[in-house]
């Protein structure tokens, strides 16, 4: 599939999600075709950006996204902290070397200028990264190590051991890692051992958990909410074990449990 262009007149935001700063979204729409169903595709088309999910999977790459960016950078220099890639598309789409590649130079013009990067993927992390600062964060998403399920759920992003294998190289090449388990699905949707997923990424330095929004089978799971405060209170204890940060999405653990 061909890619497509738009031009824009700004680039980097500042982004209201709980543990960003900085963001830049250089492609309109995803390729890997979520459908969980994707926040960010549902936010397109209630906007109008996209009509269809056959546009969505379309991507339309910005294409005066690094000019843009080495204007910006100037006005935003002493304000920023890090600049994470990307909140409502993919950084590194499965199978686009263009985007991989533009990518990596959007974020070779923020390092140049001292400013930290943070990534997160359903493709294939580039092992190009691990060139770039050693301040970088890298991150994958993995919810299942079902490839029957990503392929229902996540059809056209990687498979889940070739991100597994991407962010464990950058690991051992001394940069900072991190994943993120979110959405993650009720067991009516997938029945699966959590901690099996958790044993495969305990190399990392960081777990992001989430519950999965906005799916009509998450709702007619009876016992959703003690499940996630349980699946939250494994993610904790698996990392205070093994000395890892982790992070626990807003609203995955109730507000009952907070109090005990």
């Amino acid at each position: 599939m061909s890619l497509q262009y738009i031009t824009r007149k700004s680039l980097l935001y500042k982004t209201g999600v709980e543990y960003g700063d900085h963001c830049i979204n250089h492609v309109q729409g995803c390729s890997h075709g979520c459908l969980y169903p994707c926040y960010a595709m549902m936010l397109a088309k209630r906007f109008g950006t996209v009509k269809s999910y056959e546009e969505w999977i379309q991507p339309k790459v910005v294409e005066n996204a690094l000019d843009l960016l080495r204007k910006e950078i100037p006005k935003y220099r002493g304000k920023i902290e890090s600049v994470h890639f990307s909140f409502t598309t993919d950084p590194f789409m499965y199978g686009h070397k263009e985007i991989s590649d533009l990518t990596l130079q959007l974020i070779e013009a923020l390092n140049q200028a001292g400013i930290k990067c943070t990534v997160l993927t359903k493709g294939v992390l580039p092992i190009e990264l691990a060139s770039l600062s050693s301040k970088n964060e890298v991150g994958i998403t993995l919810i299942s190590l079902s490839e029957e399920f990503r392929r229902k759920y996540e059809p056209y992003s990687a498979p889940y051991r070739e991100r597994i294998d991407s962010i464990q190289q950058l690991h051992n090449k001394g940069l900072k890692t991190w994943v993120s388990i979110e959405p993650y699905p009720t067991p009516n949707i997938i029945d699966q051992d959590f901690g099996e997923i958790l044993d495969s990424v305990s190399f990392v330095d960081k777990i992001v958990s989430g519950k999965l929004n906005y799916n009509p089978l998450v709702s007619r799971y009876f016992d959703r909410l003690n499940y996630y405060n349980e699946l939250s209170e494994h993610v904790i204890d698996f990392c205070h074990q093994r000395g890892m940060d982790y992070h626990i999405k807003k609203g995955t653990i109730t507000e009952s449990r907070k109090a005990i």
